[in-house]
């Protein structure tokens, strides 16, 4: 087969690209190095969340969302400052990310079977003013089916164009090196590894059995980030979010290692807001671990009282699902690498979640009589178990033993009982009344006033201490690995720029290897379901404008 495009990468972003490019009739050459049965990367792993804007979905939960309150939330979270360079593209493909997510995406990902659960989850809430950070209303949509729901439609479209010889799907090849002719990249040269048979996630053999070349028009990078590869992480990390943590766990696998960037680096691509990037601080060690410090982050309600390692109460607001890297920053900068959650029972069987499409089975089956089961009594299974066998997870009826079993699991012995007894009677007290000055109980109410986190996301405000909601719980939470958000610095067709700013002819790129989009349509700040989203909008940017150009 000749092929008119060869893709690097079988996750989300490379399979719509591959997919856009068959529909145009073009000849394609899909290639990785995991083995098949990691087709779909991370977004098969993802919880399937997806950022939209004035959906039925909202409207049918009472949320007045518009276009404008959208992008008025991203430019806040964002913060371009680097507009006349690094963030010139990145703000431009923003603006058109926000347009789609408000205009055809929905339309479009309904076309492919796409469907959603009704509640609309609300996710990096904020907290400063109307300008700053967060997301003004609810926009998160979950995918029903997850991850794989969403990775579904596109592979079976990708094994349709192999039937009609359209598509050439080759698993274990790794590419070390963009073939250059007169400046311009004319295909891709590397290594076929031998067959694996590991499962999805797991470390797969880099042993080599041989050597390949293809040739096309255009090479399409689709690879990923970092977020596999702690030490690029380290190296990258930016100073205004404290040290780098020494103890990290990981949200992705190990092949997302970021090795592309390097070689379409050399190829002229450039790289751009290195230092801009994504990590969890709600981590917990997984207790049936798919890859090396496999983490797995806990997707919190509102109400769970968060303390430094020390024990000292972080101030507003960083509660629970509020500022994902402002409490970053604020753990990173106590010196030590870890928080904790202490909580209820109560608070957990409402308020806990995991993230995943392996954590969520309910919502992954499409089984809607497990998912009513949510609201039953108890935590969900997923969670039960990591309350039983989780290293992370402490039950206890008392705070003295509560306290006593987290300074025996760190070992560093930092908490004082006296001082969180303090800090938690202190909290309590605010209940007393319908007034408050505590920022954290006025958010707890005002969440309840949304039909959504009432039923099953926000618990009935309580006194911790209070023994009928007990036993008490908390859980060390860790650092976790996650996203990328700079990256190959591409324009609104997904052309690979250099460091003129000029296209490199046949270099295109989609996905998280482009900050999804631009270089870092994120800018510093992600308003959450943009990750997913970011990977099918430039695997259709990208395919769409080069078909375009390929006629």
């Amino acid at each position: 087969m000749k092929y008119d495009v060869i893709v690097v990468g079988a996750g989300l972003a490379g399979l719509v690209a591959t997919t856009e490019l068959a529909d145009a009739g073009k000849k394609v050459l899909l290639i990785d190095q995991e083995p098949e049965a990691s087709l779909g990367g991370q977004a098969w792993w993802s919880f399937g969340g997806l950022f939209l804007v004035n959906s039925p979905e909202q409207r049918r939960m009472g949320i007045k969302d518009s276009l404008e309150l959208a992008w008025q939330d991203w430019l806040g979270s964002a913060g371009f400052d680097r507009q006349e360079d690094e963030d010139y593209w990145g703000r431009k493909w923003a603006e058109a990310y926000v347009n789609f997510a408000a205009g055809e995406k929905r339309e479009w990902l309904y076309s492919l079977g796409i469907r959603f659960f009704p509640v609309v989850g609300w996710a990096e809430r904020g907290g400063y003013l109307a300008e700053g950070h967060g997301n003004s209303v609810p926009r998160f949509h979950i995918v029903w089916g997850t991850g794989p729901g969403i990775v579904k439609p596109f592979e079976t479209k990708m094994r349709k164009a192999i039937e009609n010889s359209l598509v050439d799907y080759r698993p274990r090849h790794r590419v070390n090196e963009l073939i250059m002719d007169n400046n311009a990249v004319i295909g891709v040269r590397g290594e076929v590894l031998i067959p694996s048979s590991a499962a999805r996630g797991e470390a797969s053999s880099r042993d080599v059995i041989g050597d390949f070349e293809f040739h096309a028009q255009a090479v399409v990078v689709t690879s990923g980030g970092i977020g596999g590869n702690h030490e690029l992480i380290r190296q990258n990390w930016p100073s205004r979010l404290g040290e780098a943590p020494k103890n990290m766990i990981s949200g992705v696998p190990e092949h997302v290692d970021g090795r592309m960037l390097t070689i379409t680096e050399k190829a002229g691509g450039r790289i751009v807001n290195k230092d801009r990037m994504w990590h969890y601080t709600e981590g917990i060690k997984n207790w049936d671990p798919v890859w090396a410090k496999h983490g797995i982050r806990i997707l919190p309600g509102p109400s769970s009282v968060w303390l430094d390692a020390t024990g000292n109460r972080f101030p507003a607001p960083n509660f629970p699902g509020f500022d994902t890297l402002g409490t970053l920053e604020a753990i990173q900068k106590t010196g030590y690498d870890y928080s904790w959650f202490i909580l209820t029972q109560k608070i957990i069987e409402k308020e806990f979640a995991l993230s995943g499409s392996e954590q969520n089975p309910d919502l992954t089956g499409k089984s809607l009589k497990k998912v009513l089961s949510r609201i039953l009594p108890g935590p969900t299974s997923p969670v039960k178990a990591f309350m039983d066998k989780g290293e992370d997870f402490i039950i206890a009826d008392t705070l003295p033993e509560l306290v006593a079993r987290m300074n025996k699991l760190t070992g560093h012995n930092l908490l004082n009982l006296a001082d969180i007894e303090r800090q938690i009677v202190a909290r309590d007290r605010e209940l007393d009344n319908a007034f408050t000055k505590d920022l954290q109980i006025t958010a707890l109410r005002s969440a309840r006033k949304y039909i959504g986190d009432k039923l099953i996301r926000v618990a009935s405000p309580h006194k911790i201490l209070d023994p009928s909601k007990g036993p008490l719980i908390a859980v060390r939470l860790n650092i976790v690995s996650r996203k990328t958000l700079g990256g190959l610095q591409t324009d609104l067709s997904g052309r690979v720029l250099d460091s003129a700013g000029n296209p490199v002819p046949g270099l295109y790129a989609a996905g998280e290897v482009s900050g999804f989009g631009g270089g870092g349509m994120h800018g510093y700040r992600s308003l959450e379901g943009t990750f997913l989203g970011g990977c099918l909008f430039t695997g259709r940017q990208a395919g769409r404008s080069l078909a375009e150009e390929l006629k």
